[in-house]
């Protein structure tokens, strides 16, 4: 039985991993992205646009990589979006941080939290700790073991069981990257 293009193309999936979508869906796009790369929020919007387009046909997986050595506050933005998920609220904290890539300092963040109505003695607690800090560099791990030397850096997986409608995926995920 031959072996699912997914599996080939995108680097294996662990639990740590931030997934919108489910795992079984036709199309998977793996980023590794940094919250201050400019380049990486011109990537947040195509890939809103994608999910847009695509909906249940698409599974999202985010990684961290902060570039720290050029986005000096990308790693501090990293553990932000940690710690909401904590409480439930990565995907929220993703999109604020992407909407305000201009401001990360801490404050910042803690002005983002406080909007998503986090617990902010526990938010602060694990951001002086870096709690999440090993996550972060798991993920920059990975990402160095697959090839990832700058952000974004995109994966992507068509999963092909005989549907008849991949055509019609391939080309609108072309026309989509047109844009």
């Amino acid at each position: 039985m031959p072996q699912s293009p997914i599996g080939q193309m995108i680097p294996p999936l662990s639990d740590r991993d931030r997934i919108q979508g489910s795992q079984g869906a036709t199309l998977m796009l793996m980023e590794y992205g940094d919250y201050q790369c400019p380049k990486s929020g011109q990537a947040y919007r195509l890939v809103k646009a994608i999910q847009q387009q695509f909906g249940d046909r698409l599974c999202f997986v985010f990684r961290h990589f902060p570039q720290t050595q050029i986005h000096p506050q990308a790693q501090r933005a990293a553990e932000s979006a940690e710690a909401a998920a904590a409480q439930g609220k990565f995907w929220e904290m993703h999109d604020l941080l992407y909407a305000h890539q201009q401001a990360l300092d801490d404050g910042d963040l803690v002005a983002y939290a406080a909007q998503l109505q986090l617990d902010i003695p526990q938010f602060l607690r694990e951001m002086a700790h870096h709690v999440h800090l090993d996550r972060i560099r798991a993920d920059i791990e990975s990402g160095r073991d697959n090839g990832v030397e700058t952000t974004p850096t995109f994966f992507i997986g068509v999963r092909y069981e005989g549907t008849p409608n991949l055509e019609v995926l391939l080309m609108t995920l072309l026309e989509i990257n047109r844009c």
